[in-house]
């Protein structure tokens, strides 16, 4: 599978680094382009105040152009937090695209969204304060109005970016069973 794994709002720290050669480990290629521009934080609230500055529009600009060379190949959109709701807006307006692997996040759908039956896969802590039950209800409905084929898996007790060793919300064991469902599903696409 060719995959384009976007960063959270901390960055593109090591995390998501290791996360992409892992990916390539299992016989994947991936990019991961840094829509900071090498800036990382370390709290959430730098990440945002910097993701403000830049805008909601420039970063998807940014995406757009990372995936465009590589989108005619039919490429798995991925991203952890903030990465996972770009690879989601893009991988809704990409008629190529292979999947969609969302850890940590999700994003709102334009109502005129429509896929072919994509599988998406996503993998949240719960409870998850940027993830709540309600929302998580309403976007599932959404996205299987689109067309979309989803899966969503569960944590208890994880911290929202459980799969980054870095930071506090870090869970091994939730990260690891993350990994093995995850790339179970790349697999079979």
């Amino acid at each position: 599978m060719n995959i384009m794994l976007f960063h959270s709002t901390f960055g593109l720290r090591p995390a998501v680094k290791d996360a992409a050669d892992r990916l390539r480990a299992a016989g994947h290629e991936v990019w991961t382009p840094d829509l900071f521009e090498g800036r990382t934080f370390d709290t959430v609230e730098e990440g945002m105040e910097f993701k403000e500055e830049i805008g909601k529009d420039e970063l998807l600009k940014r995406a757009v152009l990372a995936a465009a060379p590589y989108s005619d190949r039919g490429l798995v959109y991925a991203g952890f937090s903030l990465g996972a709701s770009i690879a989601q807006t893009l991988a809704l307006g990409d008629e190529k695209a292979r999947g969609l692997l969302l850890v940590h996040g999700t994003s709102d759908i334009a109502e005129t969204a429509s896929v072919d039956e994509l599988p998406v896969q996503l993998h949240v802590a719960s409870p998850d304060v940027f993830e709540t039950d309600d929302w998580l209800n309403t976007w599932y409905l959404q996205m299987g109005r689109t067309g979309a084929d989803v899966e969503i898996y569960r944590y208890p007790g994880a911290g929202h970016l459980y799969t980054d060793p870095g930071l506090p919300d870090y869970d091994e064991e939730a990260a690891e069973a993350t990994w093995r469902v995850a790339l179970g599903f790349l697999d079979s696409l």
